[in-house]
Parts: C-alpha cells; sequence; structure tokens
C-alpha cells in the first residue's frame, strides 16, 4: 500500500468524492471483504460489493487475496493507498495556471504555485511508480511567528534575496545533460481551529497584509 496515491483521472476523482466510496476506502486501510465492510459501516452486503467493485475499476482498491469458504470464495480488498489526492489536472482547462498573474503577495497565486506543484509531483509518483524508481525530491516545513507585520516583511525579503543568491549560483541554463528543478518557497498564515459552537468558523480572520496597493489580497 502507497502512502499517497495521485488521483489524475476525472472518473476516479468521481468515484474517489462518493461519500459512501470514501467510508470503504478509510475502511480498507485494513483488509477486509465485503461482508466485513458491511458490518464495519453498518451498510447492505449487496451495496458495499457494488462500490467495491466500482473503486476497483478505476484502481482505488485492489484484490488482496480470496478465501475458500465452503462453496463460496470470499474476495479480501484492500486501499492501494493510505490516503489520497486529486489532482488539479482533473480539471482540466480550468486548473490553476500560475503564469497568468504571477504575484508574490497574493494568496491566490501561492495557492496555483501549490496546484501546480500536486499537479507535477503527482504526474512525476506516477510515472516513477510504474517505473519502479524513486523520485528526487526535498522539502522543508517549518513555523514562524512574527511580531509584526513589519517583520513578516523583512522576513520576506531576506528569504527571497537567499533563494535567488543560490538560484544564481547552481543554475546552469547550458549544462549537459542537466534537468530542470522547480523550487517553490510559501508564506501564509496557519489558520485558526473552529471556534467551540461556530461549525465551519476559523476563529480569527487573517491578518492585512501590508501594501501600498489598494485591491492587494489579504488572505496571506
Amino acid at each position: 500500500m502507497l502512502d499517497v496515491a495521485v488521483i489524475e483521472e476525472p472518473a476516479a476523482a468521481e468515484a474517489s468524492l462518493d461519500p459512501i466510496r470514501s467510508r470503504i476506502l478509510a475502511a480498507l486501510a485494513e483488509p477486509g471483504s465485503a461482508a466485513m465492510l458491511a458490518t464495519r459501516l453498518d451498510l447492505p452486503r449487496q451495496k458495499v460489493n457494488y462500490h467495491l467493485k466500482e473503486l476497483e475499476r478505476h484502481g482505488l482498491v485492489e484484490l488482496a487475496e480470496e478465501r475458500r469458504k465452503g462453496n463460496v470464495t470470499e474476495r479480501v480488498y484492500r486501499a492501494t493507498a493510505a490516503s489520497y489526492v486529486i489532482s488539479p489536472s482533473v480539471l482540466a482547462a480550468v486548473s490553476p495556471d500560475p503564469s497568468r498573474s504571477p504575484d508574490q503577495l497574493s494568496a491566490r497565486w501561492l495557492l496555483a504555485l501549490g496546484s501546480r506543484l500536486v499537479q507535477e509531483v503527482g504526474a512525476l509518483l506516477t510515472g516513477a511508480s510504474r517505473a519502479k524508481r524513486r523520485v528526487a525530491t526535498f522539502g522543508i516545513d517549518a513555523q514562524v511567528r512574527f511580531a509584526s507585520a513589519a517583520d513578516r516583511t523583512a522576513f520576506a525579503e531576506e528569504l527571497s534575496l537567499a533563494v535567488a543568491t543560490l538560484v544564481s549560483r547552481y543554475h546552469d541554463e547550458s549544462a549537459p545533460g542537466g534537468r530542470s528543478h522547480r523550487v517553490v518557497v510559501g508564506l501564509h498564515q496557519i489558520p485558526s481551529a473552529p471556534q467551540p459552537g461556530a461549525p465551519g468558523a476559523t476563529g480569527a480572520g487573517p491578518e492585512p497584509t501590508a501594501g501600498p496597493e489598494p485591491d492587494q489580497e489579504n488572505e496571506k
């Protein structure tokens, strides 16, 4: 079972988003038959069996083993991954394109960068899985608490300079056999946890972003 699988086909994405099928996928973190799942999820076995076939058809579950019980063969399934991510490529022509309006202070542009990251890394994982090879990647995840908006702006400026310096030092446009890599660095406020008694609330709103443009987005 993979840790994460990327769904790139629209039909598979549609299948995974069905509420019953998503429950079945979660339950199949541990292998189970239709009868076992029906008991776990309190659903009719016939309905579970139907959804299992659909999930198997789209490669979201796979046959783990077959057990002989008297005159009946019990099919035991498992999910193909512990979790799934739907690639923006599923949306085809309406998927986000960061090149349309690049703006370092735009939260929507950051979201478009994230979408492209999911799409490109997902495609790499899919290809590497078929070729039985590993994907060379690197990631950093950190949290920083700023005392003021001015500190955040200074941090962003220093980070931009550091990245630009590294890229300038190592980028070689004419290197024979060189491989292009993408560097994405993002900074965003961490959403607050929902407040008691307010379903879906995100607590305090995002801090406004300092800047000269009156229409600048304030989600960052």
